[in-house]
């Protein structure tokens, strides 16, 4: 008998940078892909991915994945230097590109934009992509946080106050390996009132990115579960971005999650980006995860579209290679089914105070 596929709903992509990047080809990237990327319809349906969290994400102006780049994350330790923090003026007309283009992909029909488990639900069921808007990096919200009432109402219902460059918020961690988290102040005293805000609009805080003081902030100002959409173990990868069994023990005391993030430089031992990377590296940092979260607080946060994956996997069609890795490990169909995507769905429940059966 061939097992059903699992149905697999991810804390992180980045697919919405690709359509900002063409949006002159975004109707074929998005129903026949480019030839290039990880995402794109077919190959969604392929791998059995029935949603997730699309991130706005505003880059630099300046290029931050140069040559110069790859070449430091190629050859530990390394300590990559960040870019300025990016201006209001610069970050809002990208972000509302962004959000346009995924109020586009809903008009399509083949996608939902969903603010409830309930929708989330009926998008799944009526053969829709489920879309969780996510904004990585606040740089488009003010430090008055006027906009933030305003992207909440367009959808927005899970933020990340910063990428790895600081904003007006707080401060993010470098791309440095090896490094602890704890890499400079915590929040500042607007990205407190955005911790507060958040928290009342129950606006999911993504601590993904964030350093360890940031971190212990957001614990101390909200009351929601702590969550990390995209992030890995420290303890097996000793890289500034991935958490702490600290922080691990924090998330699962407040119901939190871990999206496993499927970048290989935060995935290997030695940091290196190395697209020839063992799906092995990947179960290592499950089995530490669930040791730490148990079993209905760990998930997907691929970084598709953001990051270098294992070859392995190559793109989102490759799931089923990671789910068949997992079964060869010992995992069983329900442990399967929950990191698929019955923990997010869970999850959100608990944030967004719409709890049903999981």
């Amino acid at each position: 008998m061939t097992t059903p596929l699992p149905q697999s709903f991810d804390g992180h992509n980045d697919f919405l940078l690709r359509l900002l990047r063409a949006p002159h080809l975004r109707d074929r990237i998005w129903r026949e892909g480019e030839g290039h990327g990880q995402l794109d319809l077919p190959r969604m349906k392929a791998g059995g991915f029935v949603g997730g969290f699309f991130a706005i994400y505003m880059p630099s102006p300046e290029a931050f994945d140069d040559e110069a780049f790859q070449r430091m994350m190629r050859n530990p330790p390394y300590e990559v230097p960040l870019p300025a923090q990016l201006p209001l003026e610069t970050a809002q007309p990208m972000a509302l590109a962004m959000m346009g283009h995924l109020l586009w992909l809903e008009r399509t029909g083949d996608l939902k934009i969903c603010r409830k488990v309930s929708e989330i639900r009926e998008a799944i069921a009526a053969g829709r992509i489920a879309a969780v808007a996510h904004m990585e990096g606040a740089e488009a919200i003010g430090p008055d946080l006027d906009a933030l009432y305003v992207w909440h109402e367009a959808g927005l219902r899970s933020l990340g106050p910063v990428w790895s460059r600081p904003t007006a918020f707080g401060h993010g961690v470098p791309f440095a390996f090896p490094s602890s988290p704890d890499t400079g102040p915590g929040l500042t005293p607007a990205g407190r009132d955005l911790a507060r805000l958040c928290d009342e609009l129950k606006i999911m805080i993504d601590l993904s990115h964030i350093n360890e003081k940031g971190f212990d902030d957001v614990a101390r100002l909200t009351s929601g579960p702590l969550v990390a959409t995209h992030s890995n173990a420290h303890a097996i990868t000793p890289s500034s971005r991935n958490l702490t069994d600290r922080q691990l023990r924090q998330i699962a005391e407040r119901d939190g999650m871990v999206g496993l993030n499927f970048a290989v430089a935060f995935l290997r031992p030695d940091g290196r980006q190395d697209a020839d990377t063992p799906l092995e590296d990947m179960l290592r940092h499950l089995d530490h995860l669930i040791g730490i979260l148990g079993e209905d607080r760990v998930g997907l946060g691929s970084d598709f579209d953001g990051a270098e994956i294992p070859a392995e996997i190559r793109d989102v069609s490759g799931l089923p290679r990671l789910w068949e890795a997992c079964r060869r490990h010992g995992y069983g169909e329900e442990l399967i089914e929950k990191l698929a995507s019955r923990n997010w769905l869970a999850l959100l429940g608990r944030v967004w105070g719409d709890q049903t059966k999981t």
